[in-house]
């Protein structure tokens, strides 16, 4: 008598397992075209970074505060020397995301930020690094670098590279205070995670 729901139960349990491990895999393969932004054959160190800088758009959210109104672009600001070139420009041209468009601002040391969303920071501005950070750590903003010392400043997202590849650092810590939230998506291909409150 208690053999066919058992098995039923148990065949309930199968397809939830399944079922889990689909969601899984899905969820790997949506994250896909950041990974294959670090792993594009024959792109420059550079041709990736810029790849990357847009696609963090995708993973972060920002609170309404950091933005004028629902139609504002994103903007990505680059601070110090552009090591981009064109490689940025071509990337987001035409790009939307949430029906907001893309505009990159190069900016001085001295530039008032909070007009970015997203904040690159070249290693030319090593010397100022703390005091850009401090400024910039206060507003809703994502600053990215490729800098020992912008990790070590509580920069958010720092670009290493490993193997001839370029790979991510996160610190959550430094995304909480600037009142951003980072999907797990993006956290799942980070090599180092700092700030992990569970």
């Amino acid at each position: 008598m208690q053999i066919r729901p058992y098995i039923k139960k148990q065949s309930l349990r199968f397809g939830m397992t399944e079922i889990l491990v689909a969601v899984a895999v899905a969820s790997a393969l949506f994250c896909a075209e950041t990974l294959m932004a670090a792993d594009t054959p024959g792109a420059s160190e550079t041709q990736v970074k810029a790849i990357f800088l847009f696609n963090f758009a995708k993973y972060v959210e920002w609170p309404a505060t950091a933005f004028t109104n629902a139609t504002a672009p994103i903007t990505i600001g680059v601070m110090g020397t552009d090591p981009f070139g064109d490689n940025l420009q071509h990337d987001i041209e035409g790009k939307t995301m949430n029906g907001r468009p893309f505009v990159i601002k190069h900016l001085a040391t001295d530039s008032d930020l909070s007009g970015c969303q997203i904040l690159f920071i070249s290693d030319s501005e090593a010397s100022r690094m703390e005091e850009i950070l401090d400024k910039a750590g206060a507003l809703p903003i994502l600053t990215v670098g490729e800098d020992e010392q912008f990790a070590q400043k509580n920069g958010i997202i720092n670009f290493v590279l490993k193997d001839r590849k370029v790979r991510l650092e996160i610190d959550l810590a430094a995304a909480r205070k600037a009142g951003l939230t980072i999907s797990s998506r993006l956290l799942a291909v980070a090599d180092v995670v700092k700030g992990r409150t569970n």
